[in-house]
């Protein structure tokens, strides 16, 4: 077992990085008239909620290193074994799976780190009947504006059953995708600038940088697409059909974003061949200008050639004004050569 692994006897392993810091579990019940929120600390507590027809529980957990308080949690909401693997595994690929008494969604949340990168966390949703269980790879303040919304009973979302909780709490992650895109489009501008303006090594390496960036995003983009339409083809019996709609909206959403994804990576290689096509033309300017100088001093290394022989007789030599005479004639060949590639544009 690597580092960072934890195995309890329910088989579920958590394969994130090592983590200190401890579970927390908050449970948000309410109505549209009543809304009770505390930090839970015995799991037999959240059977009893669950099990309550007229109000809508919604279950949290930050962390999900601590694999006997995830297999607790899943023991008292009923949640399937493999369920929990699914859940401890922070690899998941985005999916959803319906155990027809509860619905899961593996996706994963982003967030930009600068630079043209991303954080991605993986975030686990379980829909059941008048209850959502969420749990999060890491703390974070994620879901805080859905708490605010909750606490101010505004809106719909305090009149509604927990699919709309589960929609809700699916749309503000894939809202986070389009904060990831502006960054890499703000990213994108800035290195287009550098290949026009001035490229070099570490614009190549920028270029590669945010090209294997956009692989992973596209990477977590488009199972989600397919994720979403799963889910807004309405076949799971825990999405009622008034919800339905919602879904429609998420899955354009991600319908955009996975088109923006692909946009940006064919523009990164178009800007990969604007900057091979820069640097070709660069060299060959060198060349041009080598060749040039090359060429210019054919003539004048035969003419030092011819008067660097070693003869006896060669009447130039003992002329008074035999030196400066060469000197000169070369600097007129060079001159003309000069004026001839300027009038024919090569210079």
């Amino acid at each position: 077992m690597t580092e960072g692994q934890d195995a309890d006897a329910g088989g579920a392993v958590y394969t994130g990085p090592a983590r200190a810091r401890s579970v927390t579990v908050t449970v948000m019940d309410y109505d549209a008239s009543r809304l009770d929120e505390w930090t839970c600390t015995r799991s037999g507590d959240l059977r009893a909620l669950i099990l309550r027809p007229t109000a809508v529980t919604w279950i949290n957990i930050d962390g999900v290193h601590e694999t006997g308080m995830v297999q607790a949690i899943g023991e008292a909401v009923g949640i399937h074994p493999l369920t929990l693997e699914d859940i401890t595994n922070t690899r998941q690929r985005p999916k959803i799976e319906d155990y027809s008494d509860y619905l899961y969604a593996a996706v994963r949340m982003l967030a930009p780190d600068g630079d043209g990168e991303f954080r991605s966390e993986q975030v686990s949703l379980v829909l059941g009947t008048g209850y959502v269980v969420s749990f999060l790879e890491q703390p974070g303040d994620a879901f805080e504006r859905i708490r605010e919304r909750l606490r101010a009973g505004s809106g719909r979302l305090r009149t509604e059953g927990a699919d709309y909780l589960f929609y809700v709490l699916l749309d503000t992650i894939v809202d986070g995708y389009f904060a990831v895109i502006e960054a890499f489009g703000e990213r994108i501008e800035v290195i287009e600038e550098e290949v026009v303006a001035d490229p070099d090594h570490e614009t190549l390496q920028a270029i590669y940088a945010l090209k294997r960036s956009l692989v992973a995003l596209r990477r977590a983009v488009w199972p989600l697409r397919d994720m979403v339409a799963e889910l807004e083809r309405g076949e799971s019996p825990q999405i009622q059909e008034p919800t339905l709609v919602y879904f429609r909206d998420v899955y354009d959403h991600t319908i955009e974003v996975a088109e923006t994804v692909e946009t940006y990576r064919e523009m990164m290689s178009g800007t990969l061949d604007v900057y091979l096509s820069s640097q070709s033309s660069r060299m060959n300017e060198i060349m041009k200008v080598l060749t040039i100088i090359a060429t210019i001093f054919i003539p004048l290394t035969f003419i030092a050639g011819v008067y660097g022989m070693n003869f006896a007789y060669m009447p130039e030599i003992s002329h008074p004004w035999g030196y400066p005479l060469a000197l000169v004639s070369m600097a007129a060949v060079a001159g003309v050569m000069l004026l001839y590639f300027r009038k024919r544009g090569w210079i």
